[in-house]
């Protein structure tokens, strides 16, 4: 049958029901606190999969989640689970356009969203059925019969889908089975990595204390949030959640304090600089003891804000891990106190993940050229509606199957692998072929620069030229050369940037990616 995530949850649910499982802070709005344990986030999740299946939400079925973090997004997911249907996450803060393009690919039948978009969702013109958190909700499920709903044929091979990032054009659906998604991206085991688990009653048995307290801060529109999330309850943990729409750096700490948060989950230096500024101005960091990881997931920490995080945090270590919709997790590197720098952007990945050449054959440990990163074994099917990206991305070679996203990489004698960035960022300039992380990498390490994304921009002369979009500290400046001799201690001539355009904020996704078109049209003056 394999694993099912809605068999896996209710084992857990059933081994230690009394558990805390979620805790949602209380809201800046006045929304009061709600801690659920186990068993009260299944029962909860019984009688919304009810109040789904009343709206004609059956197998296979998908229902889109415009929902913040709380206990109200695991809620439906968990629901869909039961009922064999698909979760679509639809960021809270896309249009109507987009959140009409997204629901209509998909197929969406039904939406759960937040009160206040209401507005969003009738402009869209979705005509499913749609059920807003807050009163409407609680009186859903107030409504609803208690106990599970009869849904016979789960297995491994129910689906799950998640919308890419979309930071160089529209979203894409990417179609997961369940059984691949728990070994790909959720480890196939327990947050505390005690390895591989022989069914649903390990899992269970496998949470012996529910020490785990996982904080995510970014939303879980996004993989690395509601996967971080999903991890830390199936093993039996508890997942605190801040219900609000944007990022306050000291509000979070305050939370990490008070509720003893273990595992700090962000997305780069958009996450991971606000929060070092934050503790630098408090006084209570002793408190703090509990938090033992602070891991990054879709974008990379540079190595400052590491180093910053260690000297006020000796305790802990950092996590950059990297993955993506499209592989799952594929690898970390780890920094702790007195660990010897890292090359930005190195991970030990897993053996399932290699380095291709153009043929698709992967090239040898040491080589020194540059392929495509690849990753086979537990993979997704493919993307929803678009067999020709499908096609292009899940390569079959001498019948094994890739899943190449298209980050260019070196693998490195030791087996570590440095990640170049997509070709899709990848800047050509008087014919030399720039990554663009790797630029950016540089220019996030000049002390003025606050958080910076390096773009290619036309030039009549070079075809692109390497330019930086930069936001700078409170009451400082930086010009192109200063940038560019900073870049130059690390980077080749040609890397470095041409342009630099200050900007107030760099504008990024909710899950804390870049915005490349308006980085593009930023640095081009348009």
């Amino acid at each position: 049958m394999g694993y099912n995530l809605a068999d896996l949850l209710e084992s857990v649910a059933a081994a230690v029901p009394d558990r805390e499982a979620v805790v949602t802070a209380a809201g800046a709005d006045g929304e009061p606190e709600r801690r659920l344990t186990h068993r009260q986030l299944d029962e909860r999740a019984d009688r919304l999969a009810h109040v789904l299946a009343g709206f004609g939400v059956g197998a296979d079925d998908v229902v889109g989640l415009m929902l913040r973090n709380g206990n109200e997004y695991l809620e439906g997911m968990l629901a869909c689970f039961k009922l064999r249907a698909v979760p679509a996450n639809i960021s809270y803060r896309a249009t109507a356009a987009e959140v009409s393009s997204q629901l209509d690919g998909a197929g969406a039948v039904a939406l759960l969203h937040e009160p206040e978009l209401a507005g969003v969702v009738a402009s869209a013109g979705h005509l499913g059925a749609t059920l807003a958190r807050g009163v409407a909700w609680e009186g859903a499920l107030a409504a609803a019969p208690a106990g599970p709903v009869a849904v016979p044929g789960r297995s491994g091979d129910d689906r799950y889908l998640l919308y890419t990032g979309g930071t160089t054009g529209r979203p894409k659906g990417v179609v997961w089975r369940h059984e691949d998604l728990f070994h790909g991206a959720l480890g196939g085991g327990t947050p505390d990595g005690d390895g591989p688990l022989t069914g649903p009653a390990d899992l269970a048995a496998a949470a012996p204390t529910g020490r785990a307290r996982y904080l995510p801060a970014s939303p879980f529109t996004h993989g690395t949030g509601h996967w971080s999330a999903l991890t830390a309850l199936l093993g039996g943990g508890t997942v605190v959640c801040l219900r609000e729409a944007g990022f306050d750096a000291a509000r979070m700490l305050d939370v990490v304090v008070a509720e003893a948060v273990t595992c700090l989950v962000v997305v780069g230096d958009a996450f991971g600089r606000p929060i070092l500024e934050a503790l630098e101005g408090r006084c209570d960091l002793e408190r703090m003891t509990p938090l033992n990881v602070i891991l990054s997931g879709g974008a990379t920490l540079a190595p400052a804000t590491k180093t910053g995080l260690l000297r006020l945090l000796p305790w802990a270590i950092v996590v950059d891990g990297f993955g993506s919709s499209e592989t799952g997790g594929q690898g970390q590197w780890v920094t702790y106190p007195g660990a010897p720098d890292a090359v930005d952007n190195r991970f030990r990945m897993g053996a399932d993940s290699v380095v291709l050449d153009d043929d698709h054959r992967p090239l040898p440990p040491g080589s020194g050229r540059v392929g495509w990163l690849a990753r086979r074994g537990h993979l997704p099917i493919g993307y929803v509606g678009d067999p020709e990206a499908t096609r292009r991305t899940f390569l079959e070679v001498d019948g094994v199957r890739w899943a190449v996203p298209g980050d260019r990489a070196v693998q490195e004698a030791d087996g570590t692998i440095v990640v170049h960035g997509r070709g899709s960022s990848t800047i050509n300039t008087g014919g030399e072929k720039v990554q663009a992380e790797e630029v950016e990498a540089a220019v996030r390490t000049h002390p003025a620069v606050l958080d910076a994304v390096v773009v290619g921009v036309q030039d009549e002369r070079w075809g692109e030229v390497v330019a930086a979009v930069v936001a700078v500290r409170p009451g400082t400046s930086v010009s192109v050369e200063e940038v560019a001799a900073r870049c130059g201690r690390a980077l080749a001539p040609h890397k470095l940037p041409r342009r630099l355009v200050v900007v107030d904020e760099v504008v990024r996704s909710p899950s804390g990616k870049p915005d490349l078109r308006w980085a593009r049209a930023a640095a081009s003056g348009s």
